[in-house]
């Protein structure tokens, strides 16, 4: 057996439409999971489920809508889960909003606030309602997709990066609460990758500049290249891993 294989495995994966949750659940799937895909917009749900279904046959993924700024939408997206797949064996917190960029001074409460909330509070929000039964079966791993701007100041996504950095001590603490009862919880920090949410970051060609100059591979990264990363958090190549953040930025995060 692969040590990467997921068959049999139900894996949550929220913000799954597109970007690199798409791409996770897309290799997830690959390697044999039964996935879920999660978004706000159905018709972007439903096209991603299509897509895996056709690659490897009906039932391998569903699409349950929902927002991550409602706990009661999560609450529902968990329970649904359940109904349908069974018990969620992988989750995968990808799902984050950024509605504001700018010097952190800058920005309103309310901004602040819904990036802290859909960011930090979201992600802690699943844990609490997945993690009773990963314990109960004494298995289960969570990942949660951090940044590596949880690792450095911002003068444009401050506040996000703040909400990231919330979201690897998030991680560390679950890790110690969970780790007795075989569940891990890590973190991914990606660097700059080419999803339609960092458009702002690798469309402005002085970051864009600043961030392949100063890169050993000398380019920005691709949402594929994050998915094996969460596979192995995900399957039992990654089984003596907990209360990590595994960085995957293609340079030297540090020396920027």
């Amino acid at each position: 057996m692969s040590l990467f294989d997921l068959t049999g495995k139900v894996a949550l994966i929220t913000g799954s439409s597109r970007g690199i949750g798409r791409a996770i659940a897309l290799r997830m799937a690959e390697h044999g999971a039964r996935v879920v895909i999660s978004s706000r917009k159905r018709e972007a749900c439903d096209a991603v489920v299509a897509e895996i279904e056709a690659a490897h046959g009906a039932g391998r993924a569903v699409a349950i809508p929902a927002s991550i700024s409602v706990k009661e939408e999560l609450e529902h997206l968990v329970a649904e889960t359940e109904n349908r797949l069974g018990p969620v064996d992988v989750l995968v917190c990808n799902a984050a909003s950024n509605p504001y960029y700018g010097p952190l001074a800058g920005i309103s409460d309310a901004q602040f606030r819904k990036i802290l909330e859909n960011n930090v509070l979201s992600n802690h929000w699943l844990i609490q309602r997945v993690a009773p039964g990963m314990v109960a079966r004494r298995d289960g791993a969570i990942v949660i997709v951090s940044s590596i701007g949880a690792l450095k100041g911002s003068p444009v996504i401050g506040a996000y990066n703040v909400s990231k950095a919330a979201d690897l001590q998030l991680a560390r603490n679950y890790a110690v609460e969970y780790g007795p009862a075989n569940v891990r919880v890590n973190c991914l920090c990606p660097g700059l990758i080419r999803t339609d949410f960092a458009r702002a970051l690798w469309e402005d060609p002085a970051m864009l500049a600043a961030t392949t100059d100063a890169a050993p591979l000398r380019r920005i990264g691709e949402p594929d290249e994050i998915a094996g990363a969460a596979v192995f958090l995900a399957s039992a190549a990654g089984r003596f891993v907990t209360g990590q953040a595994l960085v995957i930025d293609g340079g030297v995060t540090i020396a920027r």
